[in-house]
């Protein structure tokens, strides 16, 4: 078995990939997420994990490979301990001297996040053509990959969560907005409905001007690409998004792996 794990800011994703020989199965066998604690003990985060596999009814100890993208470096040391601890192994992190099949475009590579390089690798395995992630998670990230597999740059946004969190921190009598769900109108007729239409509605927009700009910037007619937790909402919703991937990150890392320890 090959663990793949992506720490983000918001939620740990991690997932589980069959192994046979040296090639590793394009099937996720199974994923989970757990919420992402800073100040978490190494202990802890083993226990946790040593449950969802006891769950699973999968034995930690059949885990051959572990594959990291973090862009939380407090939890690399703890997460590195409980590879040790709990599995046995050494973790392969994504980061500088990482074998990555494609060419990053950035002034200064190593600005670029591992979770976006992973999504470009995954991205482009999957459709050999000029493409953009969108990617719905603690930041709103556009990648944009070039049909050669090169890593072109993109866009960060706050995320609709963070956005949520941060008006609710500075206003008195704005709830925290906790669902992002379409709202039956955009004329809201209370303060939740209000605010629901305006997560929604300006969300939709502003990922439909980010995405219109980027492909009068990109050559050819880029395909567009969906993941993350939240992409379903405002992927449906948007005629330029024509697939979702939920687990992209994770894929992306099983190719990695594949690419730097086959």
């Amino acid at each position: 078995m090959l663990l793949a794990i992506d720490i983000g800011n918001t939620q740990i994703h991690l997932g589980v990939f069959h192994m046979k020989d040296t090639r590793i199965s394009k099937d996720l066998h199974k994923s989970w997420r757990i919420s992402t604690r800073k100040e978490i003990s190494s202990d802890e985060l083993g226990i946790k994990i040593m449950n969802l596999f006891d769950y699973a009814d999968i034995e930690p100890l059949h885990t051959k490979g572990i594959i990291v993208a973090s862009v939380v470096p407090p939890l690399d040391a703890i997460l590195t301990e409980v590879c040790e601890k709990y599995f046995q192994l050494d973790p392969l992190f994504v980061g500088p001297g990482i074998k990555t099949g494609i060419n990053i475009l950035y002034e200064n590579p190593k600005e670029v996040g591992a979770d976006r390089i992973v999504n470009a690798v995954a991205a482009h395995e999957h459709v050999k053509k000029t493409c953009i992630v969108v990617d719905f998670g603690t930041a709103t990230t556009f990648d944009c990959i070039s049909s050669q597999g090169e890593y072109m740059g993109g866009v960060i946004a706050p995320g609709p969560e963070m956005a949520a969190q941060a008006l609710f921190s500075r206003t008195s009598k704005l709830p925290l907005l906790d669902t992002f769900d379409a709202p039956q109108s955009a004329l809201g007729k209370t303060t939740l409905d209000s605010l629901k239409s305006g997560f929604f509605y300006g969300y939709k927009g502003l990922i439909q001007e980010i995405l219109s700009s980027l492909k009068k910037e990109m050559q050819g007619d880029p395909v567009i690409l969906a993941t993350g937790g939240l992409a379903k909402i405002w992927a449906s919703s948007i005629k330029d998004i024509k697939q979702i991937y939920p687990n992209l990150t994770l894929e992306g890392l099983r190719t990695l792996w594949y690419i730097n320890k086959a």
